[in-house]
């Protein structure tokens, strides 16, 4: 606050009335001043007096001063600067203290009038109106004194203007609201070896704990999608540890997964059935199965994957050459993906992370891990080449993080290998990322089924080597053809069709017979879409031309341009 008019006029009378005439004052005026104290007045007995008339009585009493004569004048010079003090001038004059207080009195005094200038005074139910310069705030004088003390510099009293040095006569305008960020919360899971039903329950006891909303669940392999007897049949696990789980409630419609579930293949499957899917679909109301490779949108986020056949020693050798032309297609992904999945783990990972913790937890990778064997070459090829910003894996059945920094200043991808669901185990993490609004919902991508138009008519389906070269081919074409299409029928999937009957566990177990697989509605619809024809039938796979569908295939490819190279095979991998 600013000082008032009786702070000024009783200020500056103290400092010019001497003690004695302050003694001599009339008892009734000190009586009157005591009441003026005791009714609520300026503390120290101050008089309610207005500014016009503090000042008017300053400059009356400054022109009845009388004028003093020079060798007065001289006396007050000599004791001011410390050079006099018996009689005389010096003597009956103001002491030094107080020649000092009266000049400082007189620069408060002017500043305050400069401030009634700058500041416009408010009056009665008047609202104030802005000043008419912005460059100036009002901050304290250094030291002034009121009553005879010293008020400090950050005392609220006595304010004045002072120009506020680098800032311009107008006010910032104020930011505007920080936009909320809209995130979406998805659970990953390592294995999940039919275990739902456990799965499931504890992302509910997670959401009830933590007080959030799952949007979507990723299971990173060995799903075990076993349908029937038939399917427990064609699993790839040791016969004592084929058991039929509860994925069959799922397909059924006995129950309904209460998240949306994306799920990769893993070493442990029921090969028949997947085959159907190659290209992806729904295995299950809500439950969407990512083909053996490829790329799908949920929402605005891109998820990738890659995984190894999930076949068994018998039927592995006629589809062989499938992941390697896999790894091809994903080389040519160019836009960028916000999370890719493998069952295994990319080759090298573990220099990346705490290797060393590892390696005490399972000591039975020190050898693969010393040698650098431990992983997924083609894995390991495409994370060099994607560069995603979470790839999350399981097959190991352990927790293991790292984080790879892709060259200096380069993107980061954070690594995720997870357990399977047992208990006390690290098999699910929670991740938050950055999503729009939605709808949040499974879609197809354009430019990977622009990949999939180009590169289908050289799908491998025999032991004939190919070899994978470097350069990329261009697909633009076949993206502009899958946009168009896109935009006339939409990116959704159709629902799932069932296309086996379902486990009943109130029927006798019977002697189940292995069937060949069939062809799914979902894929043989995935593929009209872009035009192309179905090659999945077991006959293909010992070298029926490929050209016999009345389809109408993309656009051609030289076969000549790809080769894959023949390595040894995969040993079926038993880590239970």
């Amino acid at each position: 606050m600013a000082p008032t008019a009786s702070m000024l006029f009783l200020s500056y009378h103290q400092l010019h009335r001497p003690a004695s005439a302050a003694e001599a004052a009339p008892a009734s005026r000190r009586k009157e001043a005591e009441e003026e104290g005791s009714n609520g007045g300026a503390a120290g007995g101050r008089v309610r007096v207005s500014l016009s008339s503090a000042l008017s009585l300053l400059a009356r009493r400054r022109e009845a001063a009388p004028t003093p004569t020079p060798q007065a004048a001289a006396a007050k010079e000599v004791t001011r600067r410390g050079g006099g003090g018996g009689d005389g001038v010096a003597g009956e004059g103001e002491p030094e203290e107080a020649a000092s207080l009266e000049r400082r009195f007189e620069e408060a005094a002017h500043e305050y009038e400069t401030l009634l200038k700058l500041r416009p005074i408010v009056r009665g139910n008047r609202k104030p109106q802005a000043a008419r310069s912005s460059a100036w705030s009002v901050s304290s004088i250094p030291k002034i004194l009121r009553d005879g003390a010293a008020v400090p510099f950050s005392s609220p009293e006595l304010r004045v203007a002072q120009p506020l040095v680098g800032c311009s006569r107008r006010s910032p305008p104020a930011p505007p609201p920080a936009r909320a960020v809209i995130t979406m919360k998805i659970a990953v899971e390592g294995c999940m070896h039919g275990e739902l039903d456990k799965v499931y329950d504890t992302l509910r006891e997670l959401e009830k704990a933590e007080g959030v909303k799952i949007d979507l669940l990723l299971c990173c392999g060995d799903f075990q999608a076993v349908r029937n007897e038939n399917d427990l049949q064609c699993l790839n696990v040791k016969p004592r540890f084929r058991e039929m789980k509860s994925f069959w409630k799922y397909y059924s419609g006995q129950a309904v997964a209460p998240y949306p579930t994306i799920f990769i293949g893993g070493n442990h499957e029921a090969s028949n059935y997947l085959w159907e899917l190659y290209y992806g679909g729904w295995a299950a109301p809500n439950i969407y199965f990512l083909g053996f490779a490829g790329v799908v949108k949920f929402g605005n986020i891109r998820i990738g994957h890659y995984e190894r056949p999930p076949y068994n020693e018998n039927t592995i050798r006629s589809v062989y050459h499938v992941r390697h032309y896999d790894v091809l297609k994903l080389m040519h992904v160019k836009e960028p993906l916000d999370i890719f999945m493998s069952h295994d783990w990319p080759l090298g990972i573990t220099e990346y992370g705490n290797w060393q913790k590892l390696i005490r937890e399972k000591r039975f990778f020190e050898e693969e891990v010393n040698k650098r064997t431990l992983g997924s070459e083609p894995a390991a090829r495409l994370l060099n080449k994607l560069k995603p910003p979470y790839w999350f894996s399981a097959h190991l059945h352990c927790k293991f993080p790292a984080v790879i920094q892709h060259g200096e200043g380069g993107p980061t991808t954070k690594f995720l290998a997870l357990d399977k669901c047992l208990p006390r185990r690290g098999f699910l993490q929670v991740i938050d990322i950055p999503s729009g609004p939605g709808p949040h919902e499974i879609q197809y991508d354009e430019e990977w089924l622009a990949i999939t138009r180009k590169f289908n008519n050289v799908f491998p389906l025999t032991r004939m080597p190919f070899t994978m070269l470097d350069e990329q081919v261009d697909t633009q074409d076949d993206l502009q053809w899958v946009r168009n299409k896109l935009n006339a029928r939409g990116a959704k999937p159709i629902d799932f069709v069932q296309t086996a009957a379902s486990y009943d566990p109130s029927c006798q177990a019977s002697n189940p017979s292995i069937t060949v697989h069939c062809r799914n509605p979902q894929t043989e619809s995935f593929l009209q879409l872009l035009n192309l024809p179905y090659l999945l039938d077991s006959s293909n796979s010992y070298g029926v031309s490929r050209n016999e569908s009345s389809s109408q295939t993309g656009q051609a490819l030289d076969s000549d341009d790809i080769e894959l190279p023949d390595d040894e095979d995969d040993p079926a991998d038993d880590d239970d």
